[in-house]
């Protein structure tokens, strides 16, 4: 067998490393926080139209609240969507979690407010698909 063939390859061009300018301070990113403040603070002007503010820490514990609802109504929703052996997450199961979770003539406002927020969802996207 005959040695196999070199060929000869042109040297490599000495590549200079590229110099990054020495940054002093690194920015720092914004951590991306959501809160329902912006709608509780909505919510109190409407239900009191007085000149009555909120305390920053009244502000986090309504928020904690909310936070802590959403998340019992949706583990609750999706443990019926489950039992019920479907796939899809739909208004019923969200109210059936609610009347669950909250007690007695609240869950009754509570849904009923849900269901005149939904109704104008479906008009709005109605009116929409119109024009």
């Amino acid at each position: 067998m005959a040695p196999p063939k070199m060929t000869k390859k042109p040297p490599k061009a000495i590549e200079k490393p590229i110099e990054k300018p020495i940054a002093k301070s690194k920015k720092m990113k914004k951590k991306s926080f959501q809160s329902f403040s912006i709608y509780i603070y909505k919510l109190l002007r409407t239900v009191t139209p007085d000149n009555i503010r909120i305390s920053r820490k009244s502000m986090l514990i309504m928020n904690n609240f909310v936070n802590d609802m959403l998340e019992k109504i949706a583990s609750e929703a999706s443990k019926l969507v489950s039992h019920g052996k479907k796939n899809t997450l739909s208004s019923r199961e969200v109210q059936t979690a609610v009347r669950l979770l909250i007690p007695g003539e609240l869950a009754k406002h509570a849904n009923s407010e849900a269901m005149k927020a939904i109704t104008l969802y479906h008009n709005s996207q109605a009116s929409q698909a119109k024009s």
